[in-house]
């Protein structure tokens, strides 16, 4: 079988491919490999309420070009002092617009710590989100659903991983999910759980 994951991030790329790895005779396949040239019309795929339907909408859209089965996922932080805030808002959280990559991480994390200035520890409590939709002739055929619980700290911590994760600090771990490697965010998070669902619903399958 061959699978689409419908993301242009490099860094996501990585995690799922390795994610999917367990899964026998699966060729996973990126947006460039798949042959879907990158369109402006994509920023514009993510403009619902929920985690599962801004999913759906990029499944939805790159099979439609692809003809291939397309997994797509949308992912997130939710604070719980800021109301679940950013969420679906994560991605475009800063008011710092336009920027792309590691800039916009740093922007995003900057205006995070800015809005939870004097919250106290107890009160930083939140949790990555992430769900995956699978779209196959058109149809959503799977949905999965990851979350990983942690705290927001109040200064950066590790150079690794992307987006919130030097804020994310996992008091199992005792580190940040940028202070641990690969396979062990993996294991942890949000991600790491919905794509590991995703896996194990394509294996019963075969």
């Amino acid at each position: 079988m061959k699978l689409v994951v419908a993301t242009r991030s490099r860094d996501k790329m990585r995690e799922i491919r390795r994610i999917l790895g367990s899964v026998p005779d699966l060729e996973v396949l990126d947006l460039d490999e798949a042959g879907v040239p990158s369109d402006p019309a994509e920023n514009a795929l993510e403009p619902y309420e929920t985690f599962e339907e801004n999913a759906r909408s990029k499944a939805l859209w790159f099979q439609e070009r692809c003809g291939l089965p397309t997994v797509a996922d949308d992912s997130g932080i939710e604070v719980d002092a800021l109301a679940g805030a950013p969420g679906v808002r994560s991605k475009r959280f800063s008011p710092d617009q336009g920027l792309e990559g590691l800039p916009r991480d740093q922007a995003n994390n900057a205006h995070l710590l800015r809005l939870l200035d004097g919250v106290p520890p107890e009160r930083r409590t939140a949790r990555y989100v992430c769900v995956a939709v699978l779209v196959e002739d058109g149809n959503p055929s799977l949905v999965c659903r990851g979350e990983a619980p942690g705290v927001i700290l109040d200064a950066p911590r590790g150079a690794g991983g992307f987006g919130y994760d030097p804020l994310f600090y996992d008091p199992e771990l005792d580190r940040t999910f940028a202070e641990i490697d690969r396979d062990a965010k993996n294991a942890r998070s949000h991600r790491g759980r919905a794509f590991r669902a995703l896996a194990e619903r394509l294996m019963e399958r075969k």
